[in-house]
């Protein structure tokens, strides 16, 4: 008996017995469509049907973001083979972290549910006083591309479990100022959704020693006298304002600014943000500026 049902066929009358193979593809990719990718891809290993069927383009379109031609176009230059590629490539390509504007800003999807994060670096910002390497430097880091998650503050517990992104490998360093004001913009066509904006801060100069990562808090100073004011605006209407104490030396922190709601996937969305802190009575220093982070809110709140 059991040799029939593995060959196909039973032992009453010698009629072929169904097999999951013998589902046309057809029908599989339409079940397919209604499962996470990862749920998918495991399921593309079970046999030749499952497995053609997952590379249905229609699949992959609806776990794209709707406006994906315009981040592709984005990111991507006019001879990038991905432009041209199927819809499961394009997807696992927009999964991975990456750079466009000349490296200074980081895109990618969350390979779950197909939302968009951006990350925009230091260089892209406007500091004052950049360019006097009295107060401000461009600093490479000694971390890895994506840091140990003890080395990062989660003020909420349920982000433990998220993915970690990656960091750029430069960050603008402040050993001391009066005038703490940096400023950004950016232009972009968000998916339908709620979205999160944060700056990513460090107190203390960090570096490794002995293979170990320690943390220089020499320049660290004033940050506990008087609150950073954080900003958001943005061209549809939103607007946020937010205080916070810099604290948590030698741990990566990303304060939260405020939250924006895209309801025209179409419309491009001109964002603005800031932080400052200008009592000029008192002295401060010694924080890294690595971006700025917007996400799915979603994702929750880390401040």
């Amino acid at each position: 008996m059991g040799a029939n049902l593995s060959g196909g066929v039973s032992d009453m009358g010698g009629y072929a017995q169904p097999r999951l193979g013998d589902i046309p593809e057809s029908c599989v990719a339409l079940v397919l469509m209604y499962m996470d990718p990862p749920e998918i891809c495991k399921l593309a290993r079970l046999n030749r049907a499952f497995r053609g069927a997952s590379w249905a383009d229609f699949i992959w379109k609806s776990k794209l973001p709707t406006n994906y031609r315009f981040i592709v176009d984005k990111v991507f230059d006019e001879k990038s083979m991905v432009k041209n590629s199927r819809m499961r490539d394009i997807y696992t390509t927009l999964c991975k972290s990456i750079s466009f504007d000349d490296g200074t800003k980081q895109i990618w999807l969350d390979k779950n549910k197909g939302g968009i994060n951006l990350s925009i670096s230091s260089k892209a910002l406007s500091i004052t006083g950049i360019d006097d390497r009295r107060y401000w430097n461009f600093i490479a880091i000694d971390e890895s591309r994506k840091p140990a998650r003890a080395s990062i503050v989660y003020l909420c517990p349920s982000l433990r479990a998220l993915p970690l992104f990656d960091m750029f490998q430069t960050v603008a360093y402040l050993q001391q100022t009066w005038w703490f004001e940096v400023n950004g913009e950016f232009d972009f066509q968000f998916p339908l959704g709620k979205y999160s904006l944060f700056f990513r801060l460090h107190l203390g100069r960090s570096s490794k020693r002995l293979g170990r990562r320690v943390c220089n808090s020499e320049h660290v100073h004033g940050w506990n006298i008087k609150p950073v004011k954080f900003e958001l605006t943005t061209s549809n209407g939103h607007q946020a304002v937010s205080e916070y104490y810099l604290d948590n030396p030698g741990k990566w922190v990303n304060y939260h600014v405020g939250d924006f709601v895209v309801d025209n996937p179409h419309a491009l969305i001109k964002i603005k943000y800031s932080m400052t802190q200008i009592d000029c009575t008192h002295t401060k220093g010694g924080v890294c500026v690595d971006s700025v982070l917007i996400r799915p809110s979603s994702v929750g709140k880390e401040h």
